[in-house]
């Protein structure tokens, strides 16, 4: 499968499932059947052009659909139709993020497709069909997908986006840093016990200090969105994890609550129900879209300059601009009226600093992001 490096606007189709799930998305079949790890999946959604949901046959509609909706509550989380973080958007769609759902962790399917996966997508995690629960969204030990799809979105995204902010090494990050706080000091491997100040005790010993951050990162961010927070839950996770409530986590965890609830942090803050149609609040502007894309950007990495290239598939308004890894806009490329076919602008970047930039391409209400590299 080749990776994707273009925005993909979807026709979106409402699909209600029972009374209290309307999720529109539609189930496709498989687009690449004939990739040695893809080839055991029949079933396929594509989550706003940007993660890519792959189940087996067996796995029904309806868990299926829920995995999809959850991704994009999460990714849109205020549900007005945009993601809410660009940067983040951009991440997914360069990395062609990928979500499998399997039958079940035995058996050959999950062999055969980790076997065949090399280099053909970023994957954060997996999900089983036992897993998924469309009645409890996120209820810990019923539906383990609002886990599953964070993790997928926090390591293909916020971790390569906002690697100040989110890094998994040890003293790399806020996050790291706030972990040790968390577990009472910085350990590498897991102590025996856990000093009696820690609030987070995770004693998986499979799991070493990086994946310890990405369990943290999801544990702080559930647990602001209250789904932790009723009393058997609390009673349950306290092993690992014990300021299960807002109230607890701001009280205790003040680093982190400081970081997942500012608002330039942009992480999602509402539960996921398992609903997701925006129509009713804007999302109408999918159904009959200006088609473009951005075809490429070289060289990439580059310095001074870059070349990208874009088409449009009618006349319409178009503009470029160039972000930083903050999301500051700092160069406005060009704006103005295009005819349909393809384009190119040069940018020229002599006067920015070596880092990561994003350009952006608006037409209309429609976006497209790639990612640039300046190397000095």
């Amino acid at each position: 499968m080749q990776k994707q490096s273009h925005f993909i606007f979807l026709i979106l189709f409402p699909i209600i499932l029972f009374s209290q799930n309307e999720v529109c998305f539609e189930i496709e079949d498989n687009p690449n059947p004939n990739h040695p790890a893809f080839s055991i999946f029949s079933k396929y959604v594509n989550v706003l052009g940007i993660i890519h949901i792959y189940a087996e046959s067996n796995i029904s509609d309806e868990k299926v659909l829920h995995v999809a909706a959850v991704a994009a509550e999460l990714l849109d989380n205020d549900e007005d139709g945009n993601v809410d973080d660009p940067l983040i958007e951009a991440s997914l769609i360069e990395l062609n993020t990928i979500m499998p759902v399997f039958q079940s962790e035995n058996g050959n399917s999950i062999d055969t497709f980790f076997d065949n996966l090399e280099d053909d997508g970023c994957l954060g995690a997996v999900l089983f069909r036992n897993e998924i629960d469309p009645s409890q969204p996120g209820h810990w030990g019923d539906d383990a997908t609002v886990e599953e799809v964070l993790h997928t979105i926090n390591s293909c995204g916020h971790v390569e986006v906002y690697p100040s902010l989110y890094a998994l090494e040890p003293n790399s990050s806020d996050l790291t840093d706030a972990m040790d706080m968390a577990r009472g000091g910085q350990f590498i491997n897991i102590p025996d016990p856990y000093p009696d100040e820690a609030w987070y005790h995770y004693d998986d010993w499979t799991c070493e200090y990086d994946c310890m951050a990405m369990e943290y990162l999801y544990w702080c961010i559930v647990t602001n969105m209250g789904i932790l927070a009723d009393a058997q839950t609390c009673a349950g996770i306290a092993n690992e994890w014990e300021p299960c409530t807002p109230e607890l986590f701001e009280s205790t965890d003040t680093l982190m609550f400081n970081l997942v609830t500012n608002p330039e942090n942009m992480l999602p803050q509402l539960a996921p129900d398992g609903n997701y149609c925006p129509a009713n609040v804007g999302i109408a502007k999918y159904t009959n879209p200006v088609s473009f894309s951005i075809l490429s950007n070289y060289p990439n990495p580059f310095n001074p300059t870059t070349t990208i290239q874009f088409a449009v598939s009618t006349m319409t308004i178009a503009s470029l601009g160039i972000y930083d890894i903050s999301g500051k806009l700092v160069d406005t490329l060009v704006r103005g009226d295009f005819e349909a076919g393809e384009h190119e602008v040069i940018w020229n970047a002599v006067n920015h600093s070596s880092g990561i930039y994003f350009v952006e391409l608006m037409a209309g209400e429609n976006r497209g992001v790639q990612k640039l590299i300046l190397l000095k």
